[in-house]
């Protein structure tokens, strides 16, 4: 996506004309503008001079982004660059303009509201002159209307190119106001010239020189509000850059040298002292220390970090000397990826912001109807000239298109700056808002669900051999293996210091069944039950000990020396100690769990009840997670979690992927959402802060929509035959001018919502809430099948059932696992594929 900085917009009707103009460059695929950082992002073939001319030719300006900010990038490089078009640049402008409109409004107001209503003191020359007062009051006016002539200036050019907004509205109100006031002063100075005193007395009370100045004030101060809080929106994305360093020690020449960190290259060699931040991504080389990496994951608890593992640009070295490897620099860190997330979200647009931009497109238009009919039926219902003009200058000053427009990027840019703080990032404003619409989350077993590195969870020691014993003879072994199995036996030997590590000769690994050598002079065998009684005999005691914690989703390792078992030892891929609760979290906001795994059915269950899901889909080939996808999203919105790079065609299947952060880069890059902290728990704080966050963008909506409902019938003057009610211009002005604010002031509300905060959830109401599922699934254990063939063979068959909605088979795992969404007998499937010539051994 290429982005750009626009200029000259003032309401969501600028932001609107702008994407149909630049839609229909040759070459764009997709345009979206920003009102609340006045960006906007184009993707396409279309080149920057071709967008930039349709910006301009619908009165607009555009540039690339960073076009203007050469000088930040010689002083601080890209991200300096970033920061500095992201510098809240029109707050500083508001304020001199309001200061100075202040200046010349307050004796404006003093002489056409106080003297004249409240008879407050004014010099005998001017008390009794009211032509003087009228000339002093066109000064004053027109003073304050040349320090606010953006208004008027943008405002026509709009309305010539045939767009017109707020800023057309104002300059409409304000310039009617102040041209009906020339008018009166005009027809008292020829009232003077007949000598008609008192006919020119009656011409004060038809001059609205102040509706003009107070309209333009007003809105002035509206507009500085709106700019204080549009600013503090950006304020996690601002935060999240001055985390940079901008220096950098490096070795050169074999001395320390202190650079710009835009001078490092990748290979080179940085040190980091205590207490200094990393200033790129790297690998320590040499070091030990603790890593406080809280900037980047949100997590305050500090990483240990030795030589072989990873560091991240603006993480802080809490204690050791490290000496590290820079592997990716620039733009490739980490930091500057999430800082580019953050900053395409909001460059992008959500689904619902399609409302506002409907209405937005016909609103300005509209409303300068209204108050044409406005004016038009009072005149013909007999009122003054006066009094049709206020009702039309009113319904001109209180519509506010700005609060439409802004009401929902306002609330996807803190949202997004929200979940970017606490290690949750959303790549785009569509993945923010169509998060919380989760029904159905569907859960890798490998690396999300548990940890992804086996442990040994049991050791079971024959009689007379001690566990010390045990697990000496098996490491003597499972050292010299490359198994994962074989690294959680080392890894839990190497725990023990007191433990006495032999050493294995003449060891021979047998593939798929276990190893073999020579300990201490004594043969010891180690692997599956099969293997081992292959030399062992093993009693029927011992045969229900490894069925049982088969049943629990453990794998049973057998050791024997001297063709006498000295025991068990299981190793498992342990379910992780929050994974249990996040699911809990998830269920209670009212979303079926399932979880995926290419486990057998038996192991699968086992994760499956300690980790709580609702539902288990085994003997998943990573090529099948994508059609499994498939079929939940018959049933719901899906959302996918997972970290590998077999997750990837899933993850890019469901309706939202979501990626572990500590996965690889494909999952990373497959995702709508990104999870930094490696946290199950943080897919239910996503879920939670995207309701939020949609139901923030509901409320701006809401009153920014009733807000007009109620202000343009209530300014035309609609219940002044019934109750009387009228509204000053003036007054009209104030409300336009606050209503922008409040909608800016309640998506700022968003940075106090707790997202870990699981006491208020609550399930969302959706299609499938009120009728039973009944879709289920059965896994069929076959024999005979040899390749990819048979399974092409055994699917179709089974698919051909009716009530057999999909059908995953699995060749190598001897399985196919079966998803009905209607009952169908065991003694069906099994025919089904006993007709193809392969046995089915079991169904369950």
């Amino acid at each position: 996506m290429k982005q750009y900085d626009v200029t000259g917009m003032s309401c969501a009707a600028c932001s609107n004309r702008i994407e149909k103009a630049v839609s229909k460059v040759p070459g764009v695929t997709s345009c979206s503008v920003s009102l609340l950082t006045n960006s906007m992002g184009v993707d396409g073939t279309a080149s920057p001079e071709a967008v930039i001319a349709a910006v301009e030719k619908a009165g607009y300006g555009a540039s690339e982004k960073g076009a203007h900010g050469d000088q930040a990038r010689e002083k601080g490089g890209s991200m300096a660059a970033e920061e500095e078009s992201l510098k809240d640049k029109e707050t500083p402008k508001m304020k001199r303009r309001l200061i100075a409109s202040l200046c010349f409004w307050i004796p404006l107001m003093y002489i056409s509201m106080g003297h004249m209503m409240w008879n407050w003191p004014l010099p005998s020359v001017l008390a009794e002159n009211h032509m003087a007062m009228g000339l002093i009051e066109l000064l004053l006016t027109t003073i304050i209307m040349v320090i606010n002539q953006k208004f008027f200036v943008n405002g026509f050019i709009s309305l010539i190119h045939g767009g017109p907004n707020m800023d057309t509205l104002v300059a409409l109100g304000a310039g009617a106001s102040y041209g009906y006031s020339l008018y009166g002063l005009f027809a008292m100075s020829a009232a003077l010239t007949r000598g008609d005193a008192a006919g020119a007395m009656s011409y004060m009370h038809e001059f609205y020189f102040e509706s003009a100045g107070t309209i333009l004030t007003l809105i002035t101060i509206g507009k500085l509000l709106e700019s204080i809080s549009k600013g503090r929106t950006t304020d996690a994305l601002k935060g999240l850059m001055k985390l940079a360093p901008k220096t950098a020690t490096v070795f050169r020449d074999g001395k320390e040298e202190v650079v710009s960190v835009d001078q490092v290259r990748k290979g080179d060699i940085f040190v980091v002292k205590p207490g200094e931040n990393i200033p790129v991504d790297g690998i320590v080389v040499e070091g030990t220390s603790a890593v406080n990496e809280s900037a980047l994951t949100g997590e305050s608890i500090p990483v240990d970090k030795n030589t072989g593992d990873a560091v991240s640009a603006a993480t802080l070295n809490q204690s050791g000397y490290l000496r590290c490897e820079a592997s990716r620099v620039g733009e490739d860190t980490t930091l500057s990826q999430i800082i580019q997330m953050v900053s395409d979200a909001a460059a992008t647009k959500a689904p619902i912001a399609k409302i506002a931009d409907k209405v937005s497109g016909i609103f300005v238009p509209a409303v300068i109807g209204i108050a044409v009919v406005t004016l038009i039926v009072w005149l013909l219902a007999g009122e003054a000239i006066g009094f049709s003009l206020s009702r039309a200058i009113s319904v001109l000053v209180i519509s506010c298109p700005c609060a439409l427009g802004l009401a929902t990027p306002v609330a996807i840019m803190v949202g997004n700056g929200m979940g970017a703080k606490n290690g949750i990032l959303f790549k785009t404003a569509v993945s923010l808002e169509e998060t919380g619409r989760t029904q159905i989350v569907a859960l890798d077993k490998t690396g999300t669900i548990t940890s992804g590195e086996p442990k040994v969870t049991d050791m079971i020691p024959a009689e007379g051999i001690s566990e010390q014993e045990l697990l000496s003879y098996a490491y003597a072994l499972e050292q010299k293996s490359e198994h994962p199995l074989a690294h959680a036996i080392v890894a839990k030997a190497q725990e023990n210091v007191s433990l006495q590590k032999y050493a294995a000769n003449e060891f021979q690994a047998v593939p798929g069944n276990g190893l073999s050598g020579k300990v201490n002079n004594c043969m010891v065998r180690g692997g599956n039950m099969k293997f081992i009684s292959q030399s062992t005999e093993l009693s029927e005691e011992i045969q229900k000990t490894a069925d049982r914690l088969a049943e629990e989703g453990k794998t049973p390792l057998f050791f024997a020396r001297d063709g006498r078992l000295i025991g068990i030892i299981a190793v498992a891929d342990v379910v992780k100690e929050d994974s249990p609760e996040a699911i809990r979290e998830l269920q209670n906001m009212g979303i079926h769990v399932v979880m995926l795994t290419g486990d057998n059915e038996r192991t699968a269950k086992a994760i499956g009840v300690q980790a709580g899901v609702d539902e288990v889909i085994a003997g998943v080939l990573p090529d099948g997670k994508e059609s499994v996808i498939r079929s939940l999203k018959k049933k719901g919105k899906v959302a996918m979690v997972g970290d590998g790079i077999n997750d990837a065609p899933a993850l890019t299947r469901a309706d939202m992927g979501i990626a572990i952060g500590a996965g690889t880069d494909i999952a990373i890059d497959a995702a709508d959402v990104v999870l930094m902290k490696s946290r199950l728990t943080d897919v239910a704080a996503a879920i939670r802060l995207s309701r939020a966050t949609l139901r923030n963008i509901h409320e701006n909506l809401f009153w920014a929509f009733i807000y007009n409902v109620i202000g343009i019938p209530l300014a035309a003057g609609v219940w002044y035959p019934i109750f009387g009610w009228l509204l000053n211009p003036m007054f009209g002005a104030a409300a336009m001018s606050l209503s922008s604010f409040c909608v800016v002031s309640n998506a700022l509300r968003l940075n106090w919502f707790k997202m870990y905060d699981a006491s208020k959830d609550r399930k969302i109401k959706t299609k499938n809430n009120n009728k039973e599922d009944k879709t289920m699934t059965k896994t069929m254990s076959i024999e005979g099948m040899m390749c990819g063939h048979c399974e092409a063979t055994v699917k179709k068959a089974l698919e051909a059932l009716k009530g057999v909605e999909n059908a995953e088979v699995s060749h190598t795992a001897g399985t196919a696992v079966v998803t009905l969404d209607a009952d169908v007998s065991d003694d069906t499937l099994k025919k089904a594929v006993e007709d193809q010539d392969y046995k089915v051994t079991k169904i369950a």
